[in-house]
């Protein structure tokens, strides 16, 4: 079964606020499987127009887990601190590929 990745851009309007989320969110991803590739750190757009002002994506055992992840508990209140705090938080998941045998 092949990984699943969430890839997420955002741009923070209120760190304090946003500290709340982060406080949270790496609990609810580690108890639903997942795990952190890249958070924040330095980028730059080699092709296309799209500037992002800061990227996040994690990896899950499966495109289930991380649906489950994305719904259950944990993350929901994790997500009610994020309200207000972030101009936009944009998030798509995706199947990786499945490992050659």
């Amino acid at each position: 079964m092949p990984a699943a990745y969430l890839i997420v851009e955002m741009n923070i309007s209120n760190p304090e606020q946003y500290k709340e989320y982060m406080a949270r969110a790496p609990q609810a991803v580690k108890a639903a499987g997942g795990e952190y590739l890249v958070r924040g750190g330095k980028h730059e757009t080699l092709e296309g127009d799209w500037q992002p002002h800061r990227v996040a994506m994690l990896r899950f055992p499966s495109y289930e887990q991380a649906k489950a992840f994305y719904d259950g508990e944990m993350y929901t209140q994790a997500r009610s601190f994020r309200q207000g705090a972030t101009e936009y938080f944009n998030m798509v998941l995706v199947e990786g590929v499945a490992a050659p045998v």
